[in-house]
C-alpha cells in the first residue's frame, strides 16, 4: 500500500522523539505539553495565596499554617495541550519548478505534514489553511491522530495557483483563532515586504506565537543560472530577458539582504524566521530546528 504523498518516513521517525513546546501561556484544558494560565494542581508548583472559604482544604499548606498561623493554599500551574495552526502558501509560485516532480509547496507540505504528526502525538489540536491571495482552504483544529488523515487530504488535492497575499490570509485567520495558539507558516515570501511585515505584525498582536518557514528553491537561493534567458514571474506571468551571469552577484546580494532584514525585523517582534532551502533533507531540517527550540527553552 503506497504512503500518502507528503508522508515521508524518514522525516517522522527523526521528529517523533523530539517535542514542539510552545513558549507562549497555552489557554487549553488537556494536560499535554505546555504551560496554562489555568490553575490546578497537577504538574508544577506556581504560588502561595492566602485561604478564601470555598478552597479545597487538600491545597491548604499546613506546614506554612502552623509557622505563620494563617491559612495558605498552594497553587499550580498545569500543562495544557496547544491549538497548533499550520499554514502553507499555495500560490503559482510555489509551484516551482514546474517541471520538477517535488515543488516548494510538496516541501513545504512534507515539513508541515511532519509538525502535524508530532503535534498529535503531544495531544495537541492542529488545524491546517492553505492560502494564496487569501485563504483556500481550513481544516478546523482537532486533537484525535485519526485527525492526520483530513489534514494529509487537503495537502494531497491542493494545487498551486494564483496570487500570494499575506497580510489577507493572516488576516482572515487571526479572527477565526480568538485563543491564543502556535502559527507555523511556510511560504516563500515572494510577496511585497511591507504587506508580509504589517500581516506578521497584527497575527502577533493577538498574543500567537509565529514561526515562518521561508522556503526557497535551490536555484531561487544559489541562481546557479550563466546565459542569457527569459524569466517568467509564476504569478504576474510577467517576463524579463536578462544576462544570467553579469545579474547573478546583484541578485544574490539583494536575497542576501532581504533575508537579513527579515530575520532582524521578525526577531524585533519575537517571531521566529526559518529559512529553508529544498535541498535539504526535511528530516534534517526539522531535527535541527527542533533541537535548537529546544534548548531555547
Amino acid at each position: 500500500m503506497a504512503l500518502p504523498k507528503f508522508v515521508d518516513v524518514l522525516t517522522l521517525a527523526a521528529v517523533q522523539g523530539l517535542g514542539l513546546r510552545a513558549r507562549l501561556v497555552v489557554e487549553g484544558f488537556f494536560a499535554g505539553l505546555h504551560r496554562s494560565p489555568f490553575k490546578g494542581f497537577s504538574v508544577e508548583f506556581s504560588e502561595y495565596r492566602r485561604y478564601q472559604p470555598g478552597d479545597d482544604l487538600r491545597l491548604v499548606d499546613w506546614r506554612a499554617f502552623a509557622r505563620s498561623d494563617r491559612y495558605y493554599v498552594k497553587e499550580f500551574e498545569e500543562e495544557t495541550n496547544l491549538r497548533f495552526y499550520l499554514c502553507v502558501d499555495s500560490s503559482a509560485s510555489m509551484g516551482y519548478p514546474a517541471d520538477a516532480p517535488f515543488t516548494k509547496f510538496d516541501y513545504a507540505a512534507t515539513l508541515a505534514a511532519a509538525l502535524a504528526y508530532l503535534a498529535l502525538g503531544q495531544h495537541d489540536a492542529v488545524g491546517l489553511a492553505t492560502f494564496s491571495a487569501g485563504v483556500r482552504e481550513v481544516v478546523p483544529p482537532r486533537s484525535s491522530r485519526q485527525h492526520f488523515r483530513a489534514i494529509l487530504d487537503v495537502l494531497e488535492k491542493t494545487e498551486t495557483s494564483g496570487t500570494t497575499d499575506l497580510y489577507a490570509a493572516l488576516a482572515t485567520l487571526a479572527e477565526r483563532a480568538p485563543r491564543r495558539g502556535l502559527f507555523a507558516i511556510f511560504t516563500d515570501l515572494w510577496d511585497l515586504r511591507g504587506r508580509v511585515l504589517d500581516g506578521l505584525r497584527a497575527l502577533r498582536g493577538g498574543k500567537h506565537e509565529i514561526i515562518l518557514f521561508h522556503v526557497l528553491d535551490a536555484a531561487e537561493e544559489r541562481f546557479p543560472f550563466r546565459d542569457a534567458a527569459s524569466f517568467v514571474d509564476m504569478e504576474s506571468s510577467e517576463r524579463i530577458d536578462l544576462d544570467s551571469a553579469r545579474f547573478r552577484d546583484s541578485y544574490v546580494d539583494a536575497l542576501t539582504k532581504l533575508k537579513r532584514d527579515y530575520r532582524l525585523e521578525l526577531g524585533a517582534h519575537d517571531i521566529e524566521y526559518v529559512p529553508v532551502i529544498t535541498d535539504q533533507p526535511p528530516a534534517a531540517v526539522l531535527v535541527s530546528y527542533l533541537g535548537k527550540r529546544r534548548a531555547l527553552m
